[in-house]
């Protein structure tokens, strides 16, 4: 069989995989994605009128990437032609190219080339096309769980327009299998109270977005359980060999994990603050989620003791954007193994306690006038900026002054500890001080 092939002959058999068989044929049935597909869109229009122009289709695996390609291969009235970056190579391209090439020539047809994966192609096999999608003798469809910007050379990138695929959230995922349940023609065609509400909840969770994931559970629960009236949700455990150790992320057990989490870190134990990652991660929830609490923890116990905490969390967020999972959760683990082994400090979040707690009491208190901006002549009049003292003027770049409103000048908020990196600033700060006093 060829690596590539019509739209028009895929085989409709009921043999194939659930997923397959309840592909979505129309935007309206494509979930999770409503951001590129409602009426009016750029991408809804570009449909409608058959106007597509060559774009890359970019989000985790799972999320309808491939479906949106077949979406757009049932509305068009262009050769619509298909490949995987993983099965084909240079000679595949350049057959597809002469084709097209006498498609055009022959009957003045488009052709739209869908490239599965395409990121798998090396940047030979991407030039291949290059020119083609340039002179608009092939319209690019390409789809990828890799960032472009990474991935795609760049000469490509700036001839496709990105479009960003969600991942699936568990609603989503919901309303497809309850679909996939009923429906009689290409479904399991059962009601969906052969289902209790906790197995699908279970299976809506496991996939992690990933709506293959959950209509190959679904199909694997039902075939197995099928002489039973009602699929517990102990049958879908056994069935996809998956345990519920799922929780209502609105629920308390949701607020113990990320306490145990976050307390663990805080205790400098990083065995026991990977063990409730991963019991979060296996539970579905959000990876976001965590690296949100793990930027802030950086601040709030760790501050000035190891500034490079900040910039680890950071970074691992912007590393889990670029990798997604499973590729990207060894990121989270690192930085939760780094911020809990980090020296640990609150001298910073309790000196924006403190400040804040001032500022309410004392109220807003004139900028002392030596500190002030004087870019106008009546301003230096009254004495704005007089006896400022420029820093870089003085020795060791320090020179004793007070910045503070006068009622304060004695204030001190940020206490910095004997701990990691903050020793040295505390040894800085108590030596400027001496030279105050």
């Amino acid at each position: 069989m060829d690596l590539f092939e019509s739209h028009s002959s895929r085989d409709k058999s009921l043999t194939r995989p659930l997923a397959d068989r309840m592909r979505p044929k129309s935007l309206d049935e494509l979930e999770g994605q409503k951001h590129l597909t409602a009426k009016g869109s750029l991408l809804q229009k570009a449909i409608e009128d058959d106007r597509v122009f060559s774009i890359l289709l970019w989000g985790p695996p799972g999320c309808g990437k491939t479906t949106l390609a077949g979406i757009i291969a049932n509305e068009t009235k262009s050769e619509f032609v298909e490949i995987s970056a993983v099965l084909s190579g240079v000679k595949e391209i350049r057959q597809i190219i002469e084709q097209a090439k006498k498609r055009q020539a022959l009957y003045q047809k488009r052709t739209i080339l869908f490239v599965d994966e395409i990121h798998r192609f090396n940047k030979a096999q991407q030039d291949a096309f290059l020119h083609h999608v340039e002179k608009g003798l092939i319209t690019l469809v390409g789809a990828t769980t890799q960032n472009p910007s990474f991935e795609v050379i760049p000469a490509l990138v700036s001839r496709c327009r990105v479009f960003t695929l969600k991942s699936l959230e568990k609603e989503n995922i919901l309303t497809i299998l309850i679909r996939a349940l009923t429906d009689k023609k290409n479904g399991m065609g059962i009601e969906k109270e052969q289902l209790t509400h906790e197995a699908l909840e279970h299976i809506a969770r496991v996939a992690d977005g990933d709506a293959r994931i959950a209509l190959a559970n679904l199909e694997t629960a039902v075939l197995h359980f099928s002489q039973k009236d009602r699929i517990s949700i102990q049958d879908v455990e056994t069935a996809i060999e998956k345990k519920s150790l799922l929780y209502d992320k609105a629920g308390e057990e949701h607020f113990n994990l990320i306490s145990a989490f976050i307390k663990s870190m805080r205790g400098s134990d990083p065995d026991a603050a990977i063990y409730w990652l991963e019991r979060m991660l296996m539970a579905g929830d959000d990876p976001y989620y965590m690296l949100r609490r793990m930027i802030r923890f950086a601040t709030e116990d760790i501050g000035m003791a190891d500034p490079g905490a900040l910039t680890m969390a950071l970074n691992a967020g912007e590393s889990f954007r670029i990798l997604g999972r499973p590729e990207g959760d060894d990121v989270l683990f690192q930085a939760a193994i780094y911020l809990a082994t980090a020296p640990k400090s609150n001298a910073v979040y309790m000196a924006r306690k403190q400040v804040k707690k001032t500022v309410q009491e004392t109220g807003y208190e004139p900028v002392p006038l030596h500190i002030r901006n004087a870019p106008t002549k009546l301003m230096k009049n009254l004495n704005y900026g007089k006896g400022y003292k420029y820093a870089h003027d003085y020795k060791g770049g320090y020179i004793p002054q007070s910045y503070l409103p006068e009622t304060l000048c004695d204030h001190r908020f940020y206490l910095p500890t004997d701990r990691g990196y903050e020793k040295t600033v505390k040894q800085r700060l108590d030596a400027w001080i001496n030279l105050k006093r």
